[in-house]
C-alpha cells in the first residue's frame, strides 16, 4: 500500500500526517482554538493566516516523527472540499508545491470522506457496506458507504449541524468555545431529565436542531428572571435531547436500509452521551457500532491520508489544475480524480 503525506486545513486545525494504508506513521495537529475563542467561533481570515504561519512547521514535524524522507513518500494529499476557501487554499497549495518539487502524485480529498476513514484507522475489521453517522460543527449526515468513493446521502440536517448547536447553546449558557467538550463535561454534574426539550420533528432520516436551540434560548431567558441559571441541568438536558435524536434516526436508518454496521465520525462523535446511547441502542438491535478514538474525531490529517491511500491504490489521482470548493457533496467525490494515465 502507498505511503501518503496528507495535509488538512479545511477549518481551524493545521494538520499533517503520514499514513500507510491504515497505519499512522505520524500525526501533527496544531489547534487554533485559543485564537478563535474570543469570538465564539471560527474567523476565516484568522484561520487562513494561522495556517500560513504553521503549515511548514507541521510538515517538518510530521516527517521527523515518521522517520521517513521524501523518497519514502508515494503521494501528497490535501483536503480540497468542503471547508473555508481561504483555509483550503493554504493546504492545497502546499500539497501541490510539494508534489511538483518532489515529483509525487497529488491526491485531493473530500473532508467528509476523511471523517468516514477515521473509523478505518481505528478498526481493521471495518469494511463496506456500512452506515456512517457524521456529526461535526458543520455537518450532520447519514451516509450509506458502499465502497471507496461510492456514497449515498440518506439524511442530513435541515438547519444547524449538531456541533453548531452545541456551540450556540454554550454561548447561551455563557460557556467557553468550542461548546461540545465543555457541555459534555458540565453535563456530568447535571440532571438530563430536568428540562424536557423538543427534539425537532422532521420526516425521514433528516435532522433539525434550530428549534431545540430556540427552546433553550427561551428557557434560559425565563430562568434568568428567577436568579442563577441551573447550567449543569440545562447542559445535560440539551445534550440528552441531541443524543437521543441522533440515535433514534441512525438506528432506524440502519434497520430500514439493512445495514448491520454503523460507524460514527466527526467532532461530536467524541460526546460521551451520544456514545452511550448509540452503543446501548445498537446492542439492543444486534448492530455493530464503531467510534474512532477521541484524537481522530476532530479534524486531523491521518484520516485524510487514509482516504488518499485507498484512492491512490485504486489508481485515483488528481490533476494539478484541481481547485478547492466550499460546498462539494460527498456523492460527487469522484469528480476530484482523473486516474493514472
Amino acid at each position: 500500500m502507498p505511503t501518503i503525506l496528507a495535509i488538512e486545513t479545511s477549518c481551524d486545525e493545521t494538520a499533517v500526517a503520514i499514513v500507510n494504508n491504515r497505519e499512522v506513521y505520524s500525526s501533527i495537529v496544531a489547534s487554533q482554538i485559543d485564537s478563535h475563542s474570543p469570538y465564539g467561533g471560527v474567523v476565516p481570515e484568522i484561520a487562513s493566516r494561522q495556517h500560513l504561519e504553521t503549515i511548514n512547521i507541521c510538515i517538518e514535524k510530521a516527517l521527523c516523527q515518521s522517520g521517513l524522507d521524501w523518497a519514502g513518500i508515494d503521494g501528497i494529499a490535501a483536503t480540497v472540499a468542503p471547508g473555508l476557501v481561504g483555509a483550503l487554499m493554504v493546504g492545497m497549495t502546499a500539497a501541490k508545491t510539494l508534489a511538483i518539487l518532489h515529483h509525487k502524485p497529488f491526491i485531493g480529498v473530500h473532508h467528509l470522506e476523511g471523517h468516514i476513514y477515521a473509523s478505518y484507522l481505528a478498526e481493521e475489521a471495518l469494511k463496506p457496506p456500512f452506515l456512517c453517522l457524521l456529526v461535526s460543527g458543520g455537518h450532520t449526515s447519514l451516509i450509506g458507504v458502499k465502497d471507496c468513493g461510492d456514497y449515498e446521502m440518506l439524511g442530513s440536517t435541515l438547519d444547524d449541524a449538531a456541533g453548531e448547536a452545541f456551540d450556540k447553546v454554550a454561548r447561551l449558557l455563557s460557556l467557553s468555545y468550542p461548546g461540545g467538550p465543555v457541555i459534555d463535561r458540565i453535563s456530568q454534574q447535571g440532571n438530563p431529565k430536568r428540562f424536557p426539550l423538543p427534539p425537532g420533528k422532521v420526516g425521514g432520516y433528516d435532522y433539525s436542531f434550530s428549534g431545540l436551540k430556540t427552546a433553550v434560548s427561551r428557557l434560559v431567558e425565563k430562568l434568568r428572571s428567577f436568579g442563577e441559571l441551573p447550567t449543569a441541568d440545562l447542559a445535560a438536558s440539551f445534550q440528552e435531547t441531541v443524543a437521543r435524536a441522533l440515535t433514534k434516526k441512525t438506528i432506524a436508518c440502519a434497520l430500514d436500509r439493512g445495514f448491520s454496521t454503523i460507524a460514527i465520525g466527526g467532532g461530536v462523535a467524541a460526546n460521551s452521551c451520544l456514545r452511550q446511547h448509540l452503543q446501548t441502542a445498537a446492542l439492543a438491535h444486534n448492530l455493530q457500532v464503531y467510534f474512532p478514538p477521541l484524537k481522530l474525531c476532530t479534524d486531523n490529517a491521518a484520516m485524510i491520508g487514509c482516504a488518499a491511500a485507498d484512492h491512490f491504490a485504486r489508481g485515483h489521482v488528481s490533476p494539478l489544475s484541481l481547485g478547492v470548493s466550499s460546498r462539494l457533496p460527498i456523492t460527487e467525490v469522484m469528480s476530484l480524480y482523473a486516474g493514472i494515465s
